[in-house]
């Protein structure tokens, strides 16, 4: 059975730190992400293949055991404690488990009578018929991982939502400002035991998309705002776009350009503090006039001379 390196699925050390992996994974996330790729079983492949290494190695304790045990580290620990049992009871010697990722379940002598390995570790722990005296073993199933696209208007409040698992229809909550990138894991909804075992979890990622009008930096976002010449000497108002629609804010005369403005509380909502919410700042970029006629131009011309 061929090992899979998970390390070298999302190209990175087995030094790598949490930041490191994440940024990994989101990388080659969004380039073998089946949107982008319809049609295209190798890069289906490979994107399940790059959620399962996540899956593994952005999990502390599940990395440890994957660093111990290798590919099949869920069930290293029952292996273990079946070869301390035949040890004891054969005084066969076996191979043991190597310390270091990569070696997994490759170090082990074969009780299957030369079968594969899948065939030897279903006799042991699920087949009935081998050498666990029918008992068969409980595992957890499958945590399953999903990504879910949204834009900024879309977390500015929480809201329910269904998404479709594997044929069925799960109906979450989405807490206003998450974060991209933010996972969230719904307890129960993964792939189902083995023998009675529980059912595996649920992962969602959530991915906001950049908004051609904000930019966001936690709850607070920026955005730019036209000024004709003419409201930023004299003074006046100005239309603005937020999340929740069009406001009209006040314009101080002889705005300069490049003048920022805050907007309290027009920003998103922070995250999980219900009742707060960031600020919008703007930042005022005055627009020269042009096609002057030559009564404009004889104005700015005594303008000029006043100085």
């Amino acid at each position: 059975m061929a090992f899979i390196d998970y390390y070298k699925i999302l190209g990175i050390e087995k030094s790598a730190t949490e930041k490191d992996i994440k940024a990994a994974y989101r990388k080659l996330a969004r380039q073998y992400h089946p949107d982008l790729n319809p049609n295209d079983t190798e890069a289906n492949k490979k994107f399940q293949q790059i959620n399962e290494a996540n899956e593994v190695l952005s999990d502390p304790e599940k990395r440890k055991k994957y660093d111990k045990y290798g590919e099949n580290w869920q069930h290293g620990e029952e292996y273990e404690k079946y070869a301390q049992q035949q040890r004891a009871q054969s005084g066969r010697q076996y191979s043991g488990f190597g310390t270091g990722q990569g070696q997994g379940f490759e170090n082990f002598e074969d009780f299957s009578g030369g079968s594969d390995f899948s065939d030897f570790f279903q006799s042991m722990f699920g087949g009935g018929g081998g050498r666990s005296g029918g008992r068969q073993a409980r595992y957890r199933g499958q945590d399953y991982n999903a990504e879910l696209k949204l834009t900024l208007k879309d977390i500015s409040e929480t809201h329910k939502q269904t998404l479709a698992i594997n044929g069925k229809n799960i109906r979450i909550t989405i807490p206003a400002g998450v974060e991209n990138g933010q996972i969230i894991k719904i307890a129960g909804h993964g792939g189902p035991g083995v023998n009675g075992g529980p059912t595996g979890d649920l992962y969602i990622t959530f991915l906001v998309a950049a908004d051609q009008n904000f930019k966001r930096e936690g709850a607070n976002l920026y955005t730019t705002a036209k000024l004709d010449l003419y409201t930023a000497i004299l003074g006046g108002e100005v239309t603005i776009d937020t999340l929740s629609g069009k406001v009209k804010i006040k314009v101080a005369p002889e705005t300069q350009n490049n003048s920022t403005i805050r907007l309290k509380g027009k920003g998103l909502p922070v995250y999980k503090h219900e009742g707060h919410s960031g600020d919008l700042l703007v930042t005022y970029d005055i627009q020269m006039p042009t096609n002057l006629t030559e009564k404009q131009k004889e104005l700015f011309t005594e303008l000029s001379k006043s100085k």
